[in-house]
């Protein structure tokens, strides 16, 4: 009796996990630390280990379902190319092997940056995530590497899976990515519902144009401490952020939540928000005439809340509007 007591508990969580679902997330955007040369390459492997042990203390009792750590941020700063080669022949799997000890004892994913070498000089830049096990989640290899990099032996992918994880699906993009909308229509086909983003520039207003084009959360780690790193709902809007005086940011974001376009939805809306009071929150940005809605609800989701009251979704409502423009195209 007890074991089918746990299993319908699971079962019944697992229906609660569709609708209401709030992620706690933080970001850290820490500068590379700076060794002395001198040192030996196991003696940078040990400090990066004691810097990162450091830096996640900040955001570990925030208890976070997602860690995002900026790109590369598996190395040293300041080693020229040789030490880079010694540093990375030393290193092997220790950080990822670290990462993945603190993930399995905070229960917690870890995004990270790292250089992962596969051979004849060829490198791929990449962001790795781990699990709340400790096992890779998932791995995004940068597909739009600088000239530089790629002259200097970084292999440029070509893939933008989606990685699954339990709260929903992640894509991301590495630095130089963000100028490259080939890779943004990838998302903008596919909407996570979360973005990760690691760099070492920030991308500005670039931000919030990936946020909105794939209607998703954004999560950006910024490995220059002076840059901020910041979350961003679906509208590109900043919602949490790195400040001068603390490199990182904790906010819970509820990843069941729809767009939609106001235009024939109003009094829809009205009538949604009447039944389920402050079981949904439809949030207006302002100024750019679409809503988010969000389910609070333990057992509707937002997408059910759209169903229910024959609300057209906002990329539903452009691709009806492209499909009459064709009518009346002279």
């Amino acid at each position: 009796m007890k074991k089918l007591f746990s299993v319908l508990t699971f079962v019944l969580f697992a229906v609660q996990a569709m609708a209401v679902n709030h992620v706690k997330i933080a970001t850290i955007g820490a500068v590379d630390p700076r060794f002395d040369a001198r040192m030996s390459p196991q003696q940078m492997v040990d400090g990066m280990i004691k810097f990162w042990a450091n830096e996640l203390q900040q955001v570990l009792p925030d208890k976070p379902d997602l860690i995002v750590l900026p790109e590369v941020c598996d190395r040293p700063g300041g080693l020229t190319p040789e030490q880079r080669l010694a540093y990375y022949a030393v290193q092997k799997d220790q950080l990822l092997d670290y990462f993945r000890s603190i993930a399995r004892a905070n229960h917690c994913y870890i995004a990270y940056g790292a250089m992962r070498d596969i051979g004849d000089g060829k490198w791929l830049n990449s962001c790795v995530i781990v699990g709340r096990d400790g096992e890779i989640a998932g791995i995004y290899d940068k597909n739009f590497p600088t000239i530089g990099a790629m002259e200097h032996g970084t292999v440029a992918d070509t893939k933008a899976d989606l990685i699954q994880l339990d709260f929903g699906t992640v894509g991301c993009a590495i630095c130089f990515d963000l100028n490259f909308d080939e890779l943004l229509r990838e998302y903008q086909k596919s909407q996570p519902d979360l973005l990760i983003y690691i760099g070492m520039y920030h991308g500005g207003l670039v931000q919030g144009y990936w946020a909105y084009t794939s209607r998703a959360y954004f999560v950006g780690a910024v490995g220059i401490v002076n840059l901020p790193s910041e979350i961003r709902n679906p509208f590109g809007q900043v919602i949490a952020t790195s400040t001068n005086h603390f490199h990182y940011t904790v906010a819970t974001v509820n990843l069941d939540y729809q767009l939609v376009h106001l235009d024939y939805n109003k009094k829809k809306l009205r009538a949604l928000k009447e039944k389920y009071g402050d079981k949904v929150t439809i949030y207006d940005p302002g100024e750019v005439a679409a809503v988010m809605i969000t389910s609070e609800d333990e057992t509707v989701s937002a997408a059910d809340m759209v169903k229910e009251f024959d609300i057209e979704l906002l990329d539903d409502y452009f691709n009806r509007s492209r499909a009459v423009r064709k009518e009346h195209v002279e």
